[in-house]
């Protein structure tokens, strides 16, 4: 078994040991899913290590590394194939962590406890699966296999709502799904293998222009196939106006389902597009990029502006999520260098910096049983640590110099302001609106004088911290270094770019 295989296999067989670990032993299940979740990081970040930085490409099959190539369904041409490369791998490796946190991040949980980290470990796998799969098929058997879990873990452990916001997260992706299936089917009857002559779901096949029979797919059909397959993708990113599941499921959900659905499945949506839709579709993808420049600047301004109406400080960040993702789409849309790697860094660092925004968030409902941003106040007086590490995150989501979020911002405005000078200038507007509302939020819970009722309130403890200081550190490291990252893309968005141009 390749190293692929095994990081995103292995969270299948921990869920199937933590199934067959009574259930009144809820300690060694949560520690035990949390060894499971560490293993697969640690592999990962071994891998990086092994990573070769000028390898890495978008179109063959050469220029990705780890690849593993299996048959899988013969008879449908259906194969077991997965390999990285440097759009990718940040996600990949992002995605461990984030799984590992978030576990430790459940230990709280105390509710049908083997449910919910089995159900978790199943997550980890099929969003593993999304960012590793070459075949379009099994792409989309990853993908499927998320969407269930992500079901459960909010209808059962979320909060008041959460039967609605489950049911209404399950029936928007499951449109985006079924809009997938229609693109993948019909690329599947139209490309062919140019070694066996047979219909293929390899995405490497799909990719190359030359393989397309041509009897199926007319210039208008294409069209039609991009938009699906766009509308499929913006619906997880979640592109304004397919956004409106995104606020209840963050609101109801658990703090690290949270944290998963932020960091890992909105960045889904926009990497479906950089590896599928661009590459397959490139000469639509250039026609219509006017268009998601557009959508990118409303989502930027829209969030931001919907994040500062809000009383509810979960809502607040879920809808800067929103805003953010903003950014990724409007460096897309730009094609330039600096643009498309200021995309890819975004969606690293939102990556980080909303998981701990969600995770602060948890902390404090947790004490307070409250998410009231006018119901706090001062509360740096009676937990200085959390006010600190609380400040770090809000803070880097506001693009502050020296940290992630800045570099990728800075990157997509120096890349599209030569293709969309307005939009760009707009787009700019974003960044003091966000100000506006982060200031704002952190004055009215933090600052000012002490809410007598939280005289007494317990400072955020070792494991909290312990969720929260590895990515305050990543935040600030790459934001000062971002080159092992920025290295780690460079080629493969090289050949994505050109295959654009």
């Amino acid at each position: 078994m390749g190293m692929i295989s095994l990081v995103t296999f292995i969270p299948i067989f921990g869920l199937l040991i933590v199934l067959l670990i009574p259930k009144q032993n809820e300690k060694a299940i949560k520690w035990f899913s949390a060894i499971v979740a560490f293993i697969p990081f640690l592999i990962a970040t071994y891998m990086w290590t092994q990573f070769n930085y000028s390898l890495s490409g978008i179109n063959n099959e050469m220029q990705f590394q780890f690849v593993e190539h299996a048959k899988w369904i013969p008879s449908l041409h259906i194969e077991y194939f997965v390999g990285l490369d440097g759009l990718s791998f940040p996600m990949f490796w992002l995605t461990t962590l984030l799984s590992f946190l978030a576990i430790v991040a459940s230990f709280g949980i105390n509710k049908s406890v083997k449910g919910y980290f089995a159900l978790f470990l199943l997550l980890e796998t099929g969003m593993l699966g999304v960012f590793v799969a070459l075949d379009f098929f099994l792409f989309y058997v990853f993908w499927e296999v998320m969407l269930l879990p992500m079901y459960f873990l909010i209808g059962i452990w979320g909060g008041p709502r959460r039967e609605y916001a489950a049911i209404k997260f399950f029936l928007y992706t499951l449109l985006g799904s079924v809009l997938m299936l229609v693109v993948m089917l019909a690329l599947y009857f139209n490309v062919k293998d140019p070694v066996t002559g047979q219909h293929t779901f390899n995405m490497l096949h799909m990719m190359n222009q030359s393989n397309h029979s041509g009897w199926l797919l007319g210039l208008d059909v294409r069209y039609w196939l991009y938009i699906l397959l766009f509308i499929g993708f913006a619906i997880k990113v979640p592109v304004f106006p397919f956004h409106t599941w995104l606020p209840d499921a963050h609101v109801e959900a658990p703090t690290a389902i949270s944290v998963i659905l932020a960091g890992i499945l909105l960045k889904m949506g926009t990497y479906g597009m950089l590896r599928i839709s661009y590459p397959i579709f490139p000469d639509i993808a250039v026609k219509t990029a006017n268009w998601l420049a557009i959508l990118g600047v409303i989502n930027i301004l829209y969030g931001a502006f919907v994040a500062m109406a809000q009383k509810d400080l979960k809502k607040l960040v879920a809808y800067s999520s929103v805003s953010h993702m903003g950014f990724v789409l409007l460096g897309m849309a730009a094609m330039t260098d600096a643009s498309i790697h200021g995309a890819i860094f975004q969606m690293f660092s939102h990556g980080m910096i909303t998981a701990m925004l969600f995770l602060i968030v948890g902390v404090i409902y947790d004490r307070a049983h409250h998410r009231q941003i006018d119901g706090f106040g001062g509360l740096a007086v009676s937990m200085p640590i959390y006010a600190g590490v609380a400040a770090l995150a809000f803070f880097a989501a506001m693009g502050l110099p020296g940290m992630t979020g800045f570099i990728a911002e800075a990157s997509v405005f120096i890349g599209s302001f030569g293709v969309y000078r307005t939009l760009t200038i707009l787009a700019a507007l974003g960044i003091v609106i966000t100000a506006s509302y982060v200031l704002w939020t952190v004055q009215r819970v933090f600052l000012g004088k002490l809410n007598p009722k939280y005289e007494h309130i317990a400072e955020i403890n070792g494991r909290e911290l312990f969720t929260l200081v590895p990515l305050g550190i990543l935040v600030i490291f790459f934001g000062i270094y971002p080159m092992p990252v920025l290295h780690l893309m460079r080629s493969s968005l090289i050949h994505l770019i050109a295959l654009m141009h």
